[in-house]
């Protein structure tokens, strides 16, 4: 009971600090104001749920409090298990790490009135939702978490593209929410008992359990980025400032992650085999499109949000595999698939946090977000240049860092398969592992891309050319999340330990224990199937990285000669000569490009002589949005327009309209008891 006072303590803090920026906006003390509250209050937070998460209490003894707030009869309940401490870890460690950032970028904000105020209430927002044990609180604060993260994407909305981007991501949103509201209304069942503890208690028929899956899948599903509904973040993302941009993706997108599994893992009870199937097959598909977006773009924000797509897609079929593996009574195999899907949750708030930061960076020194205006960044900016490689490797699922530990443990889960009794799991999983390889894959080349154009070669334009080192605390938050990067990705036993409340509380079992396993290994099921070492890995490489360099600066230099580099017929050095993030991509979009993006290239060679410089085009098409969206889009617009002339009817026929639709929600309401 404490720990849920001090956490919802820490939340009215946070709204009082927003009040606050109110109150100061004027003043020129504002920004550190506001940011070091919000870390403070947000660190208090994150010790209080790493502390309750280390307590491990069985999901019955969670601690419960009721406020009188909400609906006159059910009152606001808020509820501490070991899934709502270790997703309260996830938000308010970013909550820190972002205001730790903010507190240096945010002195290059133009308008920080419009934002300041709504970063606190964002980060109170995401702490509710999770917090929240009744529907109608949950809601309230899914809501309240949308609009000040909507607010905080149209902090610069003279920008046409913010506001397409707000209007998109608020639409989508409330789609959202509505598909929610639905799901939790047939929880709730003719009862009307909105409380998560009567929902669990609850028997659901089959029918009832899938409807409300599809309609978590819409809900959660849109906020977290699932194809095809990951249409805003693209959009919204790169439109809100870097320190926003990393609270939506590496925290915002788990917390919608957290709705799901509080519903189909908690509420639900136990679920049917074909569930699994439904969300592997999303989940998968989800990772692939997302990454092959992000391989076609030049913008690095925009790069960063279609990668999001992509482990959001990762974490999703890992929860697909573990309903899979719990409705046929395999536990430990689920308490392996739900432990990955949790450690990715973890590691992708890491590592995509760090790189927006660093993209961030990137913006403050040059003004840019183009890579193929950015390059020769290594030598400006040695120590974003550093942690900045550091995340791209973690994300590319490399070892010894962090990503290859979850994506390893997910391929460990589906190494599992063979022992389902169906056959369509027996196919489709292999199948789903396949596309999970290509995807790590594709994000490899990715992000050698990324690092490559931006970072490396010569600067392509003069602002590159001038770019210096980002202020003391944006280098702060950064390394810190390298070195959680290294940490988790060298000792992921105590991580995995950590996680074992959680999954006990939703499978009934866990993974063995790992820091029980000498060397510090990992083993996931039996040692004599696989086990992982992530510490001799890193002193592995570590040596042998060194050793080469010494041997061959001690021994080769003699032999060193120096000679005019081969310049591939272009004797002038140029950076126009170098890869952009476009030639870089030409291969895997010849391949990919005609069924996904329906890709052409044209070439407008000119005759001899002509002194016409030629040209070479790329045009590319999002099939989802121009196939999917913008017929909806125009079906609303005409229906709008056909019932425009309902706002002129006389008062009789606005009394009727309402009569009409009093009885038939009646008559709804006499079926459905």
């Amino acid at each position: 009971m404490i720990s849920v006072s001090v956490l919802l303590l820490c939340v009215a803090a946070l709204l009082g600090t927003a009040v606050l920026a109110v109150l100061l906006t004027r003043s020129t003390r504002s920004m550190q104001l506001v940011y070091g509250t919000s870390l403070v209050f947000s660190a208090i937070a994150f010790a209080t749920a790493l502390a309750s998460l280390g307590t491990g209490l069985p999901s019955g003894e969670a601690p419960v409090l009721v406020l009188p707030f909400g609906l006159p009869w059910l009152g606001s309940h808020f509820r501490l298990d070991t899934l709502a401490a270790f997703f309260l870890m996830v938000v308010n460690l970013g909550g820190v790490l972002s205001a730790l950032y903010a507190l240096g970028y945010g002195r290059h904000e133009h308008a920080p009135h419009r934002v300041l105020p709504f970063f606190p209430t964002f980060l109170a927002g995401m702490n509710l939702v999770i917090l929240a044990d009744d529907a109608f609180t949950f809601l309230i604060s899914w809501e309240f978490m949308s609009l000040a993260s909507w607010a905080l994407v149209m902090a610069h909305h003279r920008d046409a593209d913010n506001r397409k981007a707000g209007y998109v991501y608020i639409v989508m949103a409330s789609f959202g929410t509505l598909a929610l509201l639905l799901a939790f209304g047939l929880l709730a069942g003719s009862a009307g008992d909105y409380s998560f503890a009567a929902m669990r208690a609850s028997a659901h028929t089959q029918f009832v359990a899938g409807l409300a899956l599809i309609l978590l899948l819409l809900g959660a599903g849109s906020k977290a980025g699932l194809v095809p509904l990951h249409v805003w973040l693209p959009l919204a993302h790169p439109a809100a400032p870097s320190h926003v941009s990393a609270l939506m993706s590496g925290v915002m997108t788990k917390v919608a992650v957290y709705a799901f599994i509080r519903v189909v893992f908690d509420l639900l009870g136990t679920p049917a085999w074909w569930s699994g199937s439904v969300v592997l097959i999303i989940g998968s598909g989800t990772a692939v499109l997302g990454i092959l977006q992000a391989l076609m773009e030049s913008d690095l924000k925009r790069l960063l949000a279609y990668s999001t797509i992509e482990n959001i897609g990762v974490i999703f079929a890992s929860l697909g595999l573990a309903l899979a593996f719990k409705a046929n009574g395999m536990e430990l195999a689920a308490a392996l698939a739900l432990t990955a899907a949790l450690f990715h949750v973890l590691n992708h708030s890491f590592f995509k946090s760090l790189l927006f930061f660093g993209a961030g960076a990137v913006l403050t020194a040059t003004g840019e977000r183009n890579m193929d205006k950015l390059g020769g960044l290594i030598h400006r900016m040695p120590v974003t240049s550093v942690v900045f490689l550091v995340g791209c490797v973690a994300i590319s699922a490399l070892p010894p860092f962090n990503g290859f530990v979850s994506e390893w443990l997910a391929f460990q889960a589906i190494l599992q398969s063979p022992a389902v009794p169906q056959w369509g799991l027996k196919i489709l999983v292999p199948a789903v592992g396949g596309t999970l390889a290509l995807s790590a894959a594709l994000a490899a080349a990715c992000f050698v891309k990324t690092y490559g154009v931006t970072f490396l070669g010569r600067p392509r334009t003069s602002v590159a050319e001038q770019a210096v080192e980002v202020d003391r605390f944006s280098l702060t938050a950064m390394s810190v999340l390298a070195a959680l990067c290294l940490l988790a990705g060298i000792l992921p036993g105590i991580v995995i330990d950590g996680l074992a409340p959680v999954t006990l509380s939703m499978i009934g079992d866990r993974m063995p224990v790992q820091t029980d396993i000498p060397w510090l290994s990992i083993v996931p099921v039996a040692e004599s199937r696989s086990s992982y070492n992530g510490l001799l890995v890193f002193l592995f490489t570590l040596f042998s990285a060194s050793a080469a360099a010494y041997f061959i600066h001690r021994f080769a230099s003699r032999g060193l000669r120096r000679a005019p580099a081969w310049d591939c017929g272009f004797p002038q050095a140029s950076p126009a000569t170098q890869y952009t993030a476009g030639s870089f991509a030409q291969p895997v979009r010849r391949v990919f490009g005609t069924l996904v993006f329906r890709a052409r290239e044209e070439v407008d060679m000119p005759a001899p002589g002509d002194l016409r410089p030629a040209r070479f085009t790329v045009t590319t098409h999002d099939l989802i949005w121009e196939d999917l969206y913008l017929p909806i889009i125009a079906a609303v617009g005409f229906a709008a327009e056909k019932l425009n002339h309902l706002q002129f009817l006389t008062i009789r026929r606005y009394l009727s309209l309402v009569f009409l639709a009093l009885v038939f929600l009646l008559l709804v309401l006499a079926l459905w008891s």
